[in-house]
């Protein structure tokens, strides 16, 4: 196991640094100057010039991406090209918004996600579990825009029992209010989500409920209960957890869609304001940490299937010797 997690920690640091390589190049490619948005319309090349020299672009790509390689080394994000503040605490404020939606929304997806797909497979036959099934198909084809504006248009702008959008301007210091704001997000998130959890959580359940070692397990005398309990959930929860992971890193990711709906003042509007300014170091910073994220939610998932699976155990000590 040792071995197994100093390989992982060196993919998850060479996966990073390539993603920051990949970061820089793209981002470099894209049309516009950020210049631009220090300049006002209609200035000059020489004020041009000088809003470029001010945030370094006019040097050598090589030199401007070994700066910020030794920035991050340093845990510094750089400074807006737009406002001059660092970056960092920025984003360390955006994140106070953006996880507490994320995690509660994949708890709220999980907790509707996996009593439903296992009703749906094991009474597959019934009206109910086929029901269950047709419902999960048609909220896979729901986009989450369009659910979260149906949601503020039901809730907020006829019932005016719940925000439309915003966050506090204290932001947690009043938690009342900030649970308020993000009731509906939390909501448009975790039903698209639990759509699509509840036909893996269904197609899990089904192959362990053909499986031989849950026949021969109620062969022996026990309940479909305890046969599952001590032999079923850990086999349907191997797949699980891996799509799992996948889930919550691009619910992580595609946060900046439900925010823009419900104008959160999370990291995905502090993405797309930093996109829409050409502010490369919000830009890197927030896609950095993103992908950071999505590394470690990746580690944490695989590490949890060899934990609960001794196959994948096995294989692991296989390949260590």
């Amino acid at each position: 196991m040792t071995r197994y997690l100093l390989r992982r920690l060196a993919f998850l640091v060479v996966s990073l640094a390539l993603a920051s390589i990949v970061l820089f190049v793209l981002l470099r490619l894209l049309p516009g100057d950020p210049a631009n948005a220090l300049t006002s319309v209609g200035a000059d090349p020489e004020q041009i010039a000088a809003a470029r020299h001010a945030i370094g672009s006019d040097k050598p790509l090589p030199e401007q991406f070994t700066h910020w390689l030794g920035q991050l080394a340093s845990g510094d994000l750089g400074t807006s090209f737009v406002s001059s503040l660092p970056v960092g605490p920025e984003v360390a404020s955006r994140l106070n918004v953006t996880v507490p939606l994320t995690l509660i929304a994949f708890t709220l997806a999980v907790l509707i996600a996996v009593p439903a797909g296992f009703v749906a497979a094991h009474k597959r036959h019934t009206w109910y579990g086929a029901l269950l099934s047709g419902v999960s198909q048609l909220g896979i084809a729901v986009p989450v825009f369009w659910l979260g504006m149906i949601l503020i248009a039901v809730f907020a702008l006829n019932a005016g029992w719940l925000p439309a959008g915003g966050f506090p301007q204290d932001g947690w210091s009043e938690p009342a209010e900030a649970i308020r704001s993000l009731v509906l997000p939390v909501l448009t998130i975790a039903l698209v989500m639990s759509a699509s959890l509840i036909r893996y959580v269904r197609s899990a359940t089904l192959d362990v409920l053909g499986s031989d070692h849950l026949r021969t397990a109620r062969a022996l005398g026990s309940s479909f209960g305890q046969a599952m309990w001590r032999h079923g959930l850990r086999n349907a929860s191997v797949p699980v957890i891996s799509v799992l992971g996948i889930e919550l890193a691009s619910t992580l990711l595609g946060a900046v869609v439900v925010e823009s709906v419900y104008a959160l003042p999370g990291l995905g509007s502090m993405l797309a304001t930093g996109i829409a300014q050409h502010d490369y170091p919000v830009v890197q910073g927030v896609l950095f940490v993103s992908t950071l994220a999505v590394l470690l939610i990746g580690f944490a998932a695989d590490l949890v299937q060899r934990i609960i699976d001794p196959r994948l155990r096995g294989r692991l000590s296989g390949g260590a010797r």
